[in-house]
Formats: C-alpha cells, sequence, structure tokens
C-alpha cells in the first residue's frame, strides 16, 4: 500500500481512486464558509448557477468579521446580503456580538475538526490546519459551488515537512517560529504545496500557537499547513465538536517533496521587516525602528495566549507618548475571558485601545488605517505595500510579546528588556 503524507491521507479520505501528487481529485466536503466580503459574490454566483439550496445548512456557514461592525453604507449593504440569504437557507450565521475573526471563531465553536476537509473563501483558511484538517482557502465562485453541491475537486499537493528540533525558549512563540520558516522558505517556498510540521519543539506548543503557525502557511506559498494530531489536538477538539469526527495521521515511511529543519533552541524573537513576510530579521537587527502605532490581534494573533503575553507586558506599565496602540481580540470568546481574567482593564489602564473583534486594520478595512510614511508594528499575517493604508506607510511583523513591549518603548523592542523570565513565567503556567 502507498505510504501517505498527511495531506494525501486526509485527501484519500474524501475522494475515490487514487491519490497521487499531482492528480485531481474529486473530494467530498465537510464545512463550507465565507466572510462578510467574499459572501456576496458567492451568493450571486450560487444564483446564477440555478442552485436553489446548500448541501447541508449544519455544514454552510457565513461569519461577518471584516468590515464589521459595519464601517460604511457600504458595508452595511454587504451585510445584508448575507444575513438575508443565511436567513432564507437557514444555514449557520452568527451577528456581531456573537462571532469574531472567522478563523479563530470556527475552531474555538468546533466547526473544524481532525480529519475533515474545510473549504473556506478567505486565504486564510488555512488556519484549521492546526486541527489536523485539510483546511484551504477558495474562491467565492468555487464556494458557491461546494454549497450547492457539498463537493470540489483538489489537486493533490507535494508536501514539504517542516521538523522543529531543540527545545523552546518561553519568549519563542508560534509567530517567530513561522517567522522563521518564512524566512527560510520564502514566500514561494511552498507554491501549491502543503507544510507538514512536526518535531520535539512542538510536543509542547499551545494550540493558539499552533494556529498562529497554520494561519501563516499561505504566505509560503502553501495550500495547507498541517500538524500531526496529538494529545493537545485531540482534547482540545473533543472538548468542543459539533460532530463525530476522525484524526488522521501520516503513514511512517512517506515521501516528500523536501524536509526543512529548524533547531529553535537559540532562537530569539524575530521580526518581518516590510514588504513581505519572508523579509525576517532577529527582534535585535531591528532595535532603531521606530513605530507610530502597534496593532495586537487579527486571525494571525487575536487569541487568548496572545492577549496574556502582551497584558503581561503592558501590566504596570505605559504605552509611549505619541504611540497608538490598538488591541482587538479575535471572537467573543476570547474578548470575555479577556475581561474576566482582567486583561482588558490592563490594556485600558495602559493607555491602549480595545475594540471589538473584528478584522478591521489587519487588511486595510478599518479601525486603525495607517497615513503617508507612518510604521506600524502588528501581530498580522501580511506587511505588503498598503495592506494596512497608505502605499507610503511600512508595516513590520512580530509576535504579542514584541508588540506589546514595542508599544511601550516606542521602537521594536526585545521582550527581554521589559520582563524578566520568571514573570513571563506567570502567563507560561496557565493553561491554554
Amino acid at each position: 500500500m502507498k505510504k501517505r503524507t498527511l495531506a494525501e491521507a486526509l485527501i484519500a479520505s474524501h475522494s475515490r481512486g487514487a491519490v497521487d501528487v499531482g492528480a485531481i481529485c474529486p473530494v467530498k466536503v465537510d464545512f463550507a464558509f465565507a466572510n462578510d466580503i467574499t459572501a456576496a459574490p458567492a451568493i450571486n454566483a450560487f444564483r446564477d448557477m440555478g442552485a436553489e439550496k446548500v448541501f447541508d445548512r449544519n455544514r454552510c456557514a457565513i461569519l461577518p468579521d471584516h468590515f464589521t461592525p459595519n464601517k460604511d453604507i457600504a458595508a452595511a449593504e454587504q451585510a445584508k446580503v448575507a444575513r438575508l440569504f443565511a436567513r432564507e437557507q437557514e444555514m449557520l450565521y452568527w451577528e456581531v456580538g456573537r462571532v469574531g475573526v472567522e478563523h479563530a471563531f470556527l475552531p474555538e465553536k468546533g466547526y473544524i475538526l481532525p480529519g475533515e476537509l474545510v473549504f473556506g473563501a478567505d486565504s486564510h483558511t488555512c488556519t484549521g490546519g492546526a486541527l489536523g484538517a485539510f483546511s484551504t482557502g477558495v474562491g467565492s465562485t468555487d464556494l458557491a459551488a461546494i454549497w450547492a453541491l457539498g463537493e470540489s475537486w483538489l489537486l493533490v499537493p507535494p508536501t514539504v515537512r517542516v521538523l522543529f528540533s531543540g527545545r523552546r525558549s518561553p519568549w519563542i512563540t508560534g509567530k517567530d517560529l513561522v517567522l522563521v520558516l518564512l524566512g527560510r522558505t520564502g514566500t514561494q517556498g511552498a507554491r501549491y504545496k502543503a507544510f507538514q510540521f512536526e518535531g520535539e519543539a512542538l510536543a509542547d506548543l499551545p494550540m493558539d500557537d499552533r494556529f498562529t503557525i497554520s494561519n501563516m502557511a499561505v504566505e509560503g506559498g502553501a495550500k495547507a499547513g498541517l500538524f500531526v494530531p496529538d494529545e493537545r489536538t485531540l482534547a482540545y477538539a473533543k472538548a468542543r465538536a459539533t460532530r463525530p469526527f476522525s484524526a488522521l495521521y501520516p503513514d511512517d515511511g512517506a515521501s516528500y517533496d523536501k524536509t526543512v529543519e529548524i533547531d529553535v533552541a537559540s532562537l530569539e524573537p524575530q521580526v518581518a521587516f516590510p514588504h513581505s513576510p519572508a523579509n525576517v530579521r532577529p527582534v535585535s537587527a531591528a532595535s532603531e525602528v521606530a513605530v507610530d502605532q502597534v496593532f495586537i490581534g487579527s486571525c494571525t494573533n487575536g487569541r487568548l495566549r496572545d492577549m496574556a503575553l502582551a497584558a503581561r507586558i503592558l501590566k504596570g506599565r505605559q504605552i509611549k507618548e505619541g504611540v497608538r496602540c490598538i488591541v482587538i481580540p479575535a471572537s467573543y470568546e476570547v474578548w470575555t475571558e479577556s475581561l474576566k481574567r482582567g486583561y482588558l482593564a490592563t490594556f485600558a489602564e495602559a493607555g491602549a485601545v480595545v475594540s471589538a473583534p473584528t478584522c478591521g486594520p489587519c487588511l486595510g478595512g478599518h479601525m486603525g488605517i495607517l497615513a503617508e510614511g507612518e510604521r506600524c508594528l502588528a501581530t498580522s499575517n501580511r506587511n505588503f505595500v498598503g495592506r494596512m493604508g497608505h502605499p507610503g506607510s511600512e508595516l513590520y511583523l512580530a509576535g504579542p510579546l514584541v508588540a506589546a513591549a514595542t508599544a511601550v518603548t516606542g521602537v521594536i523592542t526585545d521582550p527581554r528588556e521589559i520582563l524578566s523570565e520568571s514573570e513571563l513565567k506567570e502567563v507560561e503556567d496557565d493553561a491554554f
């Protein structure tokens, strides 16, 4: 029997016939979703193809998260189209106040599960790979067909095996690990391939950090970013699952396109400089970069552990005079738990703005647009020209520890200059 990678095993479990790299396979879909931006063209395509009903109202969803709460009339009209269609179809839909950024909300509510095949009309759908699901982005027209049929097709990708070895310092988060990987492979190094993440350094990595790594797989060109399920994965999924699931695993002896080995033992926190997520340098090389704004949030780093790490840095400290700091928890579960734990009070007392869950500034939508010549250090996933506002602005990417430390000093800062390891250990000892 052919030895399969995790990507091949997942596709084979949802397809008919041979699953070989490069083959085009028809696949059954477990879950399919859009957001407030991508839903409208999907709905139009759904109507144009003559479809009347989604294939399963409990496996099709729309999540208003990009331009919501509605930033203007156009955004309000766009959200209205999505809302009315969802009501008509009796499909899954959550209103502002109950939803969150799609790639944080869906896993935490148990709609993406190990062993599944998931399509979303958004490129960062690959986030779900942290659960051992083949979760990937598609265009709105493809999504319309999936909503109608419950089926699609996949070109079986080759797999790049990524082995993270060594003992991870508590200062090194999932964001640092994926930035190191992107610095190594570039933005095209895994184009239409799957990343398969493994290694001893990931054994104790919290789920929130794993989601961060899978989220940015697409920044390396990958179709999917897959973690091999372990006890931590299964415990997370079992506590949240909305339906039965069965985890899948790669075979020993499977054939890989290549293997990338990264020793994390000596890593320092990482920063991606403009204008590419792969333009990565250690934080020590960024110490003279002054910023106008810090953004902590997004589908990359808006989860509870991100809030906890940022709050520990900001506790008892003040945002640097002249610097704006915007904190956006990625879902209402994160928002309410951050409220209970006192993180939101910490942010407010430090002088930060705390928003309702939204994608907001990440895509240059609202809630933190940059003017010409301004610099921002963000925990989001992309720093292309004009990504967060004016094309003459600059965007740097880092994890929540670097971001919070930078908000305090006004220049990109190594968090080890702000916090001791024993103080950080207070967060490390918490449950995530």
